[in-house]
């Protein structure tokens, strides 16, 4: 199957035009363990879209105020179409007038391992998704433990880190870290050269 002829795609394929925006339309699944990227977004409103690879494509929240490193913080995740593979290796200007306008950078990027469990087994990632909780363990260059997401209606989601070892109210790379993990770049930078879009099927080693 191609992106194309994946049904799980129709809605991201629908909301663009490819002649005109940068963003990639296609991508294949990883051949190891499933990534996962963290992509700062100056569109409307500034806020942080996080993308979980399920089955080939890239689950995704926008996250208004960016993950937390704190336990007893409970961040809004409003869930959004799935993206293709390709977009986890995606940061540039989407031109103002096209869906989601604006600059993006990849703010973080890893993989992860999924920990949903039910009556003592591993769920499946995407039954995880349609029941409404999944446990994700996040290994990227800024987050590092398990956060779980969890829906709250139809489109809202909570995003909470886990009281983990790597749970720590003190640390903030939201705040603290702005710079592009595949590039160096702020997002003031990138939209200073809106030319220059960066494009990777790999992520940041």
């Amino acid at each position: 199957m191609t992106p194309a002829d994946d049904p799980r795609l129709d809605r991201y394929l629908a909301k663009r035009n490819f002649t005109v925006t940068p963003e990639p339309s296609g991508g294949s699944p990883s051949e190891a363990l499933p990534r996962f990227v963290v992509q700062q977004h100056a569109a409307r409103r500034l806020h942080y879209d996080v993308r979980l690879e399920i089955d080939g494509v890239l689950v995704s929240w926008a996250v208004p105020k960016g993950p937390s490193m704190d336990h007893a913080v409970r961040r809004l995740a409003v869930r959004t179409e799935d993206h293709p593979m390709d977009y986890a290796g995606f940061e540039g200007a989407i031109p103002k007038g096209e869906y989601g306008g604006g600059t993006v950078v990849v703010w973080d990027a890893g993989v992860w391992h999924n920990l949903t469990e039910s009556k003592g087994r591993l769920k499946p990632p995407a039954e995880a998704v349609a029941r409404g909780h999944v446990r994700a363990w996040l290994e990227g260059e800024k987050l590092l433990g398990a956060w779980d997401f969890v829906r709250t209606d139809d489109r809202n989601w909570l995003m909470i880190k886990v009281a983990d070892a790597a749970a720590d109210p003190e640390l903030d790379p939201v705040r603290d870290e702005p710079r592009s993990v595949l590039s160096g770049r702020t997002l003031e930078e990138v939209a200073a050269d809106p030319g220059a879009e960066w494009h990777s099927d790999r992520p940041p080693s």
